[in-house]
């Protein structure tokens, strides 16, 4: 059975050497966590014009920051700590929690040149910029050499940070964003997972009836969008004292502590749900982050999150368990009469559930239906790893992508804009992070079985628009525990069982099925 683990109370045993350690590593963090809000502004608010004094910037609290992290003192008071058998007598103590992922952190950060670290940051900087211009162009050309920059300076970390014999280039990425996933895991999940969504999809395809789309249709006016989703925002939890919601051309969560966290999202006149979903996605990650240790946590691996599948976890988790169930459109759906006043008045509530959750093999993965959604992820997954290995070059990716979803979802790509130019990821240099989404969505659903446990009545909760409690088993059982276990351990705490991709093909089909006759 699940249940709340219990935080450490342990006091900190008083060490000055230890206590140097913290102080040196919250001095890198205060730089890191600036180069966080100016990168929130580049994409947010910064004018056109900007770029290249921002290129500098970039770049210099990039190289002060690598100096701070990798300063050699900090591994000779990580070599003290570590043989102080005080410091460690307890392995899941906040002290030997820090210890341990601040010597995990320091061994990466040494591996990689100070001179590769700044052209990492003017490169990527670079890089979003004519992102963000070519996909408003729809020129993938006027990106392409700027990708395959992106690879080059990948690749070349890689080899800075090694691998093991036996497996890939990737691997040596995607350990920042997950310790331990390899593409060989990666592959190991999805392959398995690709023949039952695909076979669920034909039997879908298949299917007597499906549900009106017409609540994806709907033109409202964007500044009543807004207010609407700041508003359920609000209700499931995210704390507008401390974050704030804008715009941008793909939504994020930035920010640089429990106490400053940054959404946006992105409106369309004709779909409100994209971003309502959009919005819930975000929040999610804002009340990971809003629910981190705070106070003297800042800035240590105990006030940090414990990889992005967890906080993709988070994410999915209200968007989807919560945000397309029927619980929820209990409680929401008279608030759309609240917001957009008799637009909406000729869709019942199980119209609007069907809309929200209507099986649809589409062109975008922030609009993907759940069933097809993990396709759009493996289709990255796929490519990154080429470009990584050296199988494929930047000039391949857009012709190799438009034979993919062709493959994958039935699909025709119409134009780059709507295919390899739709998500930022690549221009900000996170190759390895697309799987988390998929990970963390198996995350959601398993985390979401242990939470109705834990609370019997949550779906009436839900229904009611109370939150809070699901709120607070989340920051409790996932939030407050920091760096405390790594990401498989915290599942099988939470849950009581290793990761599994069958609570969510049970939740998926359980749903999808009724709506379409099935």
């Amino acid at each position: 059975m699940s249940q709340v683990i219990e935080g450490q109370t342990s006091q900190v045993v008083q060490s000055p050497q230890y206590n140097e350690l913290i102080s040196r590593i919250k001095e890198a963090h205060l730089l890191g966590s600036t180069s966080a809000i100016l990168g929130w502004d580049q994409e947010v608010m910064m004018p056109e014009q900007g770029l290249a004094h921002r290129i500098d910037q970039m770049a210099q609290i990039a190289q002060l920051h690598h100096q701070k992290s990798t300063d050699p003192k900090i591994g000779k008071l990580l070599d003290f700590c570590e043989a102080n058998p005080e410091l460690n007598q307890d392995p899941i103590s906040d002290t030997a929690v820090n210890i341990r992922e601040i010597r995990r952190d320091y061994t990466r950060a040494v591996c990689l040149p100070e001179e590769l670290v700044i052209r990492e940051a003017r490169i990527t900087s670079q890089a979003k910029h004519e992102w963000a211009r070519a996909r408003k162009e729809d020129d993938f050309s006027r990106f392409e050499p700027h990708l395959q920059n992106v690879v080059d300076l990948n690749i070349e970390k890689a080899k800075c940070f090694g691998y093991a014999e036996t497996g890939e280039p990737w691997d040596a990425l995607a350990e920042g964003f997950q310790a331990g996933c390899t593409a060989k895991y990666v592959e190991g999940v999805f392959v398995p997972l690709r023949e039952q969504l695909v076979a669920f999809l034909k039997e879908i395809k298949n299917a007597p009836k499906a549900p009106t789309n017409d609540f994806n249709k709907i033109k409202l006016p964007v500044d009543q969008q807004e207010a609407f989703v700041r508003d359920v925002a609000t209700q499931i939890g995210f704390n507008f004292d401390a974050g704030r919601l804008d715009s941008s051309v793909h939504p994020f969560c930035s920010g640089t502590h429990p106490g400053d966290v940054r959404l946006t999202t992105r409106f369309h006149e004709d779909n409100v749900n994209d971003a309502l979903g959009s919005t819930m996605h975000e929040s999610g990650h804002g009340i990971y982050e809003q629910g981190l240790p705070a106070g003297s946590a800042i800035g240590t691996p105990m006030g940090t999150s414990v990889s992005l599948s967890v906080h993709e976890s988070q994410s999915r988790l209200w968007e989807n368990q919560v945000g397309r169930s029927n619980a929820f459109w209990d409680w929401c759906h008279p608030k759309l009469n609240d917001h957009f006043g008799d637009a909406c008045n000729h869709l019942t509530k199980e119209q609007i559930v069907g809309g929200a959750n209507i099986v649809s093999p589409s062109l975008v993965r922030v609009e993907a239906d759940e069933a097809t959604y993990n396709l759009h992820i493996m289709i990255r997954f796929d490519i990154e790893r080429d470009l990584m290995s050296g199988k494929i070059t930047a000039k391949d990716v857009s012709a190799i992508w438009n034979e993919k979803y062709k493959t994958y979802l039935g699909v025709d790509v119409p134009s780059d804009s709507l295919g390899c130019l739709q998500d930022i990821h690549w221009s900000m240099g996170a190759i390895g992070y697309f799987p988390t989404y998929t990970l963390g969505t198996l995350y959601a659903a398993q985390y979401f079985d242990a939470a109705k446990e834990a609370i019997p009545d949550l779906d009436q909760q839900i229904a009611n628009g109370e939150f809070a409690n699901l709120k607070t088993w989340l920051n409790e059982n996932i939030h407050q525990q920091g760096n405390r276990y790594n990401t498989q351990d915290l599942c099988e705490k939470v849950t009581g069982k290793p990761l599994s991709a069958q609570p969510m093909m049970d939740y998926l089909e359980a749903k999808i099925r009724p709506l379409y006759g099935i």
